[in-house]
């Protein structure tokens, strides 16, 4: 049997959080939308890309299941709140975007995408991504989905946007036809069914708009409306669930009254009024489904706020209807929405608490559950079904206020994973991550590792009710957090950094940290080596009392006298088990917090350095890890905070050297300005890393001692050609002779935010382009002023200093030498 929507839209949102209850007048709409029949696919690119509004007004206004599929995670942007890039980004921004659907009821859904950065071109992105792997799994959400609309943020062509977003309309487009077609990915047949959408709609963005211009080709809708259960209007509402995209600084305002959205069709069904034209969004569209649409309105009109549980013996009635339909698209998602429903008119509060935030596959783990009825509702708990295959046989009543509490050991399942999002639990491929588990493709997060499973009787009928088993405690600041309970191996392994740079042929020290996750822990920790490297000790041996606890273990690291880099690997050999796992914790206040498992592996890389100055100040920017890697290399680092930078005298560094966006997110900085150019004019050398002039913050006109402006320019091609426009510029020979050679093993793009224009003071002596495009030589600007020195970079250090690229860490030594 083909496998209905509700398996992917019941698992479309945070999956280890427990439901909310909803308040009354959410109560009243869900039951309203329980006659509601119909889904709605939004289909972009990147986090932030969807039209909350939008999708606001679908849920909200007409009732019906919207979702956002997102193609890629958002993992090759850049981070407003912290110092986490690549996977570690992707992983909060997929739960920044299940914040935004919790707050505007939206489902979320991704492909295996990996966002590399920006792209200029769709056939760059497609041909990194993969197009016929992407476009199976936008096929296969859509089957599952089974939307009666598909609408796309983008247009494929006629507009110059992100080669990112034009290829999300391209495979929107071909999915659209691909989804019905039943020889295509045959093999997803076995659990879902061929799905033709009624229609494709292009949702046209404004913010391109020319005054004046006609769209009276365009399909409208007013989305300005008021829900007065919520007391929000949906401009509101979406504006809550955009500012959730916090570490891309995407806090909206909210807007209030008519708001006119466009659309065009882009395939299927023809649409002259309306973009659901000819959809029949009821019940009327299942055989046999009359007495059920029948009892829904009834239990729609005899809801009371006051006594919500009042309906539930009608909800009831139509529960046993709805079961008794035929199989069709909408029953078993219709089936879950009502259990919830039915559970939040009694006001049932069930909890499966655990002991502790950590559980080891094997071992035992405290368990409390509670049920508690807080309504009039007539109910008993049966039963509760927990992951070892146990039962809790229960059977009592649930009277009003008075809760069941059970407490009983938990063995956790030795079969139970790790704790891993499911799309970082192996290596990934150039364009997509690898997922074995075609199931899990399209869903934003991994099931809950533990749950609990309630059997409570309304009545005649029982109802099998799912909570995720969770870790609570009070903060004093917060109040009550939860967290869902963390599956770990029986010794975790954290290194202190991830890459470890040899600029000389001089030993390095490796500091490891183990943690004991069970008491008692004891083994061998061993670092596999990439060739012509030595460890001394080649082992260590080791015992952990206490789970808990932590225990320091370093390893003196001798390089070869060559140029080389590989991955070390440590090993823990525990009661026969081989452990290599760390584990990182990403605990921000907007979103729950997030569990990584990663491989306990440690990039090498030996190369020389040579190094004029060292006596650096810092003044960091968001998302900036340059000072510590510039810390790594033997520089003396110190950073400096605004009132550092303004009470504090300047001579005493040989350069400063200012992080990434600082000037877009510190609005002192400029203020600063003059202090700044008075260090550079007394000798100093003063490097400034990108800043940028878009939303998130516009850079001072004053940055520099001469004028230069920023533009958008960027290189995205990490393996462009970089010309010398002027060879032997000092900037390029001293401390280190920089070539050709510099500028191999880049990640994920040369650099962005060149400048565009520049006084003649400056010189320029690096240019590039990306294919097709004329030479970009606003990477790096260069002027004497005084006695010392001011540079401006676009080039991408924030990326490469961190990922171990030596190049990078020569030229930029060569930028902070330069000027004395």
């Amino acid at each position: 049997m083909p496998l209905f929507p509700v398996a992917l839209a019941a698992a479309a949102l945070a999956l280890a959080e427990p439901p909310r209850q909803m308040n009354a007048g959410e109560l009243e709409r869900a039951i309203e939308r329980l006659g509601v029949v119909g889904n709605v696919l939004y289909i972009a690119a990147h986090p932030d890309d969807e039209n909350t509004r939008l999708l606001a007004y679908l849920v909200g206004d007409k009732l019906l299941h919207a979702a956002y599929l997102s193609v890629t995670r958002g993992d090759g942007g850049q981070n407003l709140i912290g110092s986490e890039q690549g996977p570690l980004l992707g992983l909060i921004r997929t739960q920044e975007l299940l914040a935004a659907r919790r707050i505007d009821g939206a489902d979320q859904f991704f492909t295996r995408a990996r966002d590399f950065g920006y792209s200029k071109t769709p056939d760059e992105t497609l041909a990194i991504w993969g197009r016929d792997e992407v476009l199976a799994d936008m096929v296969w959400v859509i089957r599952r989905y089974q939307p009666d609309l598909i609408v796309s943020r983008f247009p494929s062509k006629g507009f110059d946007t992100h080669g990112h977003h034009t290829a999300s309309a391209l495979l929107a487009e071909a999915a659209f036809r691909a989804a019905a077609d039943p020889h295509f990915r045959p093999d997803q047949l076995a659990h879902a069914a061929p799905w033709q959408a009624r229609r494709l709609l292009w949702n046209k963005f404004l913010w391109n708009s020319k005054p004046g211009e006609d769209l009276s080709a365009y399909l409208k809708m007013d989305i300005g409306g008021y829900n007065p259960w919520l007391g929000l209007s949906y401009g509101e509402i979406a504006a809550r669930s955009r500012s959730m995209h916090k570490s891309q600084g995407f806090g909206a305002a909210p807007s209030r009254g008519i708001n006119l959205e466009y659309f065009q069709v882009l395939a299927g069904e023809p649409a002259r009024h309306s973009i659901f034209e000819g959809l029949d969004l009821t019940w009327a569209r299942v055989r046999g489904s009359d007495k059920l649409a029948n009892l829904l309105r009834r239990a729609r009109s005899d809801f009371r706020p006051d006594r919500p549980e009042a309906v539930i013996p009608v909800l009831l009635e139509a529960r046993t209807e709805l079961a008794a339909l035929p199989s069709n698209p909408w029953k078993e998602q219709k089936r879950r929405e009502l259990d919830d429903v039915l559970a939040s008119c009694a006001g049932l509060w069930l909890e499966a608490a655990a002991a502790d935030a950590s559980a080891v596959p094997g071992r035992p783990l405290g368990l409390a559950l509670t049920a508690l009825n807080r309504s009039g509702a007539h109910l008993s708990l049966d039963e509760v079904r927990l992951p070892d295959g146990s039962r809790v046989a229960v059977k009592k009543p649930l009277p009003t206020g008075e809760p069941v509490q059970i407490e009983r050991p938990l063995a956790v399942p030795q079969s139970t994973p790790y704790s891993n999002p499911y799309w970082l639990g192996e290596r990934p491929e150039a364009g997509v991550y690898t997922v074995r588990d075609p199931l899990m493709i399209g869903l934003p997060e991994s099931a809950p590792a533990l749950e609990a499973q309630f059997v409570v009787s309304f009545g005649e009928q029982k109802l099998v009710l799912a909570r995720p088993l969770i870790f609570k405690w009070t903060d004093p600041v917060a109040g009550e957090r939860q967290r869902a309970v963390e599956i770990v191996p029986e010794v975790l392994i954290n290194t202190e950094r991830a890459v470890l740079m040899f600029p000389d042929r001089s030993a390095r020290t490796l500091r490891v940290t183990l943690k004991a996750s069970v008491d008692g822990a004891a083994g061998t920790l061993k670092p596999a080596l990439p060739t012509g490297f030595k460890a001394d000790p080649p082992s260590q041996s080791f015992r952990i009392d206490k789970a808990g606890q932590e225990h320091p273990v370093t390893f003196r690291l001798q390089p070869p006298a060559g140029h080389t880099s590989g991955t070390l690997r440590l090993v823990a050999e525990v009661g026969g088990k081989a452990l290599s796992r760390g584990i990182v914790h990403i605990d921000h206040a907007h979103i729950p917090l997030q569990t990584v498992l990663p491989e306990a592996e440690v990039k090498l890389v030996r190369f020389d350095l040579a190094k004029a100055h060292t006596r650096i100040g810092y003044v960091p920017g968001p998302g900036d890890e340059v000072a510590g890697a510039l810390s790594q290399v033997g520089y003396q680092v110190t950073m400096l905070d605004e009132e550092a930078l303004a009470s504090q005298p300047l001579g005493r560094f040989d350069a400063i050297v200012i992080g990434v966006r600082a000037f877009n997110t510190n609005r002192r900085l400029p203020l600063l300005h003059q202090k700044l150019m008075d260090y550079v004019a007394a000798g100093g050398t003063m490097v400034v890393q990108y800043n940028t002039n878009n939303r998130i913050g516009q850079a001072p006109p004053d940055i520099g001692p001469y004028p230069f402006e920023i533009s958008q320019d960027r290189v995205t091609d990490e393996n462009a050609a970089v010309g010398f426009a002027l060879a032997e510029h000092a900037l390029l020979r001293t401390p280190n002779r920089i070539t050709a050679a510099d500028f191999q093993g880049w990640v994920q793009e040369r650099g962005l935010y060149f400048a565009g224009t520049w006084d003649p003071h400056y010189q320029t002596p690096l240019a590039m382009n990306d294919p097709g495009e004329p030479a970009r030589k606003g990477s790096l600007l260069v002027a004497r002023h005084g006695k010392g020195a001011f540079i401006y970079s676009g080039l991408a250090f924030f990326r490469q200093l961190p990922a171990g690229v030596p190049g990078a860490y020569r030229l930029l030594a060569n930028l902070i030498a330069y000027g004395r």
